[in-house]
């Protein structure tokens, strides 16, 4: 399925029922007086979380949503039916935006959560409440007042714990494969990864988190460049980065160098995200006899004056994966304290 994580919807909800201005009229009851009834509420739109959904595409085919109006008040003091609720199911991390004002509404972030966006219009009122002492016979009544109508602007942001940030054909995919049960495309040349994937590393029974495999970064992408400036938003959500740098680059980029320049598209697109904990992992170390690894790694640590924790790993022979997955479950686990 394609991956879409922007769109935008309308919604309308619906009308309120109008209030009757009914008169009690029954053999022999000489003055009957009014009994109009009140209209009901039209039904209103709430966004709904599932947790099985993980794309926004179904909105790319609908975009338009309009709940059911209220029904009518009636005689005999009958209220009108409340017009039925439409709840439009979205991917959990979705955020929701009034698209005319630019206020944030809300977000959905658990399984059956349920968001307000549009609320329906309450029922008219009927003559039954405009009796008085001084008007005994009122013909008044209210009519429904209008539902709330909306254009917004739904954008997905993926809920993981741990986010791999790097170059394109860095490692991202491999490593998601080999530590959890997600199946990325995995190949030998850039851009393989053309949507976020999600998967679960479990280091027990009670031990787990959640890691997210975002697509290549290229410099530039914070002002559009490749495929990362419409997902650096997806890293915005994570507790911890593992900046991923391949240790022996085919393109003969330096690995301080790459370092250094997606470092700068974290600080541009958002300093909130460049201030977050970030490790730096070697990978591909199975390409380097292990003295040239452990030397490349160190010089390039030296070089950026690196302070945060550093690995070097192979996710294809294994080397220093579980290593890596331990120290990672240890700091989500501190940082919940």
């Amino acid at each position: 399925m394609k991956f879409v994580d922007e769109a935008s919807i309308h919604v309308v909800a619906g009308k309120g029922g109008n209030g009757s201005a009914s008169f009690r009229r029954e053999k022999y009851v000489e003055f009957g007086g009014p009994d109009g009834g009140d209209g009901g509420r039209g039904g209103s739109i709430y966004l709904k979380g599932d947790s099985g959904l993980n794309t926004l595409v179904d909105f790319r085919h609908q975009r338009m949503y309009k709940a059911r109006n209220g029904v009518d008040g009636s005689g005999r003091e009958k209220y009108g039916k409340k017009g039925e609720d439409i709840h439009i199911r979205v991917p959990l991390g979705t955020v929701v935006t009034d698209e005319t004002s630019g206020v944030v509404i809300g977000d959905v972030t658990r399984h059956d959560e349920l968001l307000l966006v549009a609320r329906g219009g309450k029922g008219g009122l009927g003559n039954v409440h405009f009796k008085s002492s001084t008007n005994r016979a009122p013909r008044k009544a209210t009519p429904g007042e209008a539902g709330e109508e909306l254009q917004l602007h739904l954008e997905l942001k993926v809920l993981a714990d741990v986010g791999l940030l790097g170059y394109p054909n860095a490692g991202k995919s491999t490593l998601i494969s080999a530590v959890s049960a997600a199946h990325p495309k995995v190949a030998d040349y850039p851009f393989t990864t053309l949507y976020p994937n999600l998967g679960v590393v479990r280091l027990g029974l009670d031990s787990s988190f959640v890691i997210a495999d975002i697509p290549g970064l290229i410099e530039g992408a914070a002002e559009g460049a490749g495929l990362g400036t419409q997902f650096l938003r997806h890293l915005q959500r994570t507790k911890l980065l593992l900046h991923l740098v391949d240790i022996a680059p085919m393109d003969g980029m330096a690995p301080a160098a790459a370092v250094r320049n997606l470092a700068r598209e974290l600080v541009h697109y958002d300093r909130d995200l460049a201030n977050k904990p970030r490790w730096l992992v070697f990978t591909k170390a199975d390409l380097l006899a292990a003295d040239e690894a452990e030397e490349t790694a160190r010089n390039t640590v030296d070089e950026l004056g690196w302070e945060a924790p550093w690995f070097i790993i192979s996710s294809v022979t294994g080397q220093g994966k579980d290593e890596l997955m331990q120290r990672v479950m240890q700091k989500l686990e501190e940082m919940q304290e």
